[in-house]
């Protein structure tokens, strides 16, 4: 025998839970946005590896690259 009987209670918190989700769907979205545009404008990704903190000789330079 199931309990089909809801409280209004019941129906305030599934209206509580939806408008969190919403927000936490918005923000996920804001986000998500923010990186695409990010990645969108840093362009020339060769330009960004010598920031890395790691030893690479393909772009120390050598003395006839001058």
């Amino acid at each position: 025998m199931a309990i089909k009987v809801e409280h209004e209670l019941h129906e305030r918190r599934r209206g509580r839970n939806s408008g969190v989700g919403l927000l936490l769907v918005g923000f996920v979205a804001i986000v998500f946005g923010l990186t695409v545009v990010k990645v969108l404008q840093l362009g020339e990704a060769k330009q960004f590896e010598k920031f890395d903190h790691v030893a690479r000789p393909q772009i120390i330079p050598q003395e006839g690259d001058q």
